[in-house]
């Protein structure tokens, strides 16, 4: 009854700090250990002590998640990751769980609170304590066995070699018959490094503390990282407030400071007209699901120029947007006459889902960006026809969004070593050319002209679907169309695009969701803000 009051109180501390720091920020290695080092003095609280709290946050949330049936194993290394794991098998041992601590000696300098917590686990539990000294003594697990992962940590700054190298491999080769469990990184995974080629445990989980670190967000590290959880241990909110980061990840109260609800006065002509340039034969749905998703997302007045063979579908599909047509049937190539005609006053452009990439098309972007100097949303085909001619990149008007996926990015930009080298590419990029550039994925990174990245928090794999991205392109036409700023409608738009998403998929599963689910659901995300 003890642990479980002093748990309880622990959920009561780590919610208070929850919601007084800024826990959107990604914090570098240095950073990370700087915020415990405040903690430490200023709150204060002794190392120790901190121990104590993170590995606490780790214990409940293992108790949580698996019954006394089954053994864990943690495996511990000789600094203070392996201090959180000596203390995590002694509260689990507290709670009536069979935990043992595999003490990994590949260095004779234990860290101090490492020593602290292996006495105090000495004193209560002997019996728990399993000292391995090569990779010859590596036990015996039974079946069932839950691994917990205490080797590393943040705290690496080097591939692991040697026996501890073997140590990694083995257990990767026990991950199909037992759940590892990593503790704040998975071993061998450098917070703000690339890790590719170099050994690394593949968890299942990965409990980190407080913030998320960039390694846990990209593509590369996703077969090691398994499902991230964020448990908060209260390191000062001081610190986390008032110390500059360049990565972020967005979260609900971020993105409701940045939505603008409607007016009570509000007409048609408050929430802007957009023009949406989209569709070729064979791709005239890209250009519906990209209109509806508009229409959906608040826009006052939406005009869809597609080419002829078009014109009927989207009267029947969207008929709450206008439509032009391009005196082409099966392509577009006469879209900028729409505004060198004086045409109509479009707040923005977006233009790229199902396009085609047809000669006269590519002429016909090329003279769009010479006269029209808003910013815009760029997707998909656009993006294919500037790969082509890189020149229409420097003619992008500032300010613009442009979305493309790994392979459009890697078309436009060139290609990168690994995913760290990619996202510097995409932030130098976002710069230089003053764009904001969205490149989807899992966690989509928006690059932003100020040198920051932000990292999208919603959406699912059941979003990898044929039309998501046109969707996506519609969302951010119709907010930039309402007014939001550039930076404002690329935060928004991910993220109710993501949200539509999610419920989309607690609705009907992930694999029976389509794009069209994502618009269905985009009511229900508004309401959420």
């Amino acid at each position: 009854m003890r642990l479980e009051f002093e748990i309880w109180n622990l959920e009561f501390f780590f919610s208070v700090f929850l919601y007084t720091t800024d826990l959107m920020k990604i914090f570098s290695a240095t950073q990370i250990r700087e915020a415990d080092a405040y903690t430490i003095k200023h709150e204060p609280v002794s190392s120790l002590q901190l121990m104590e709290r993170a590995a606490g946050a780790c214990a409940q949330w293992l108790m949580r998640h698996f019954d006394p049936s089954h053994p864990f194993y943690i495996f511990c290394g000789m600094g203070n990751n392996g201090g959180d794991g000596l203390v995590i098998t002694r509260l689990l041992r507290d709670n009536g769980y069979q935990a043992t601590a595999c003490v990994l000696h590949h260095s004779d300098r234990p860290s101090a609170d490492h020593t602290a917590s292996r006495q105090a686990l000495e004193q209560v539990y002997p019996e728990s304590l399993y000292d391995i000294h090569a990779i010859t003594e590596f036990p015996v697990l039974p079946e069932g066995s839950i691994i917990t992962d205490a080797i590393f940590g943040t705290g690496l700054s080097r591939p692991v070699e040697g026996w501890m190298a073997g140590i990694i491999h083995k257990l990767n080769d026990l991950q199909q018959r037992h759940t590892i469990v990593a503790i704040d990184l998975p071993s061998g995974m450098q917070a703000d490094t690339s890790s590719l080629r170099t050994p690394v445990i593949c968890a299942s989980h990965t409990l980190s503390f407080e913030v998320y670190k960039l390694a846990l967000l990209l593509p590369e590290n996703a077969p090691c990282s398994g499902q991230v959880h964020i448990l908060p241990i209260g390191l000062h909110p001081d610190y986390i407030n008032h110390t500059p980061a360049r990565f972020h990840v967005t979260d609900p109260h971020m993105i409701r400071t940045i939505y603008q609800p409607r007016q009570p006065f509000a007409h048609k002509g408050t929430y802007g007209h957009a023009l949406l340039i989209a569709g070729s034969y064979g791709k005239i749905g890209a250009a519906v699901l990209s209109a509806r998703a508009c229409l959906h997302s608040g826009v006052g007045l939406l005009t869809c120029h597609v080419p002829q063979c078009g014109y009927q579908i989207i009267q029947v599909s969207a008929p709450a947007a206008m439509c032009i047509t391009d005196p082409e049937e099966t392509c577009s190539a006469h879209f900028h006459e729409e505004l060198s005609a004086g045409g109509r006053p479009y707040k923005t452009i977006g233009i790229g889902p199902g396009l085609g990439t047809a000669n006269g098309t590519a002429k016909a972007l090329e003279l769009l960006l010479a006269q029209y100097r808003q910013p815009m949303v760029i997707d998909a085909d656009a993006l294919n026809i500037i790969a082509a001619y890189p020149f229409l990149l420097q003619r992008v008007p500032p300010g613009s969004l442009l979305t493309p996926h790994p392979k459009e990015f890697e078309r436009i930009f060139g290609s990168s070593e690994n995913d760290f080298e990619r996202l510097e590419l995409l932030s130098q990029q976002a710069v230089q050319l003053h764009l904001y550039i969205l490149l989807k994925g899992r966690y989509t990174a928006i690059a932003c002209p100020d040198g920051s990245i932000y990292f999208n928090s919603t959406g699912n794999p059941g979003m990898a679907t044929g039309g998501s991205g046109d969707v996506l392109t519609g969302i951010l036409t119709g907010l930039l169309a309402q007014g939001y700023a550039p930076k404002a409608a690329v935060l928004l738009g991910a993220y109710l695009h993501g949200l539509a998403g999610d419920i989309a998929a607690a609705r009907m599963s992930q694999e029976a969701m389509t794009a069209e689910s994502i618009i269905d659901c985009l009511g229900s995300a508004f309401l959420q803000l």
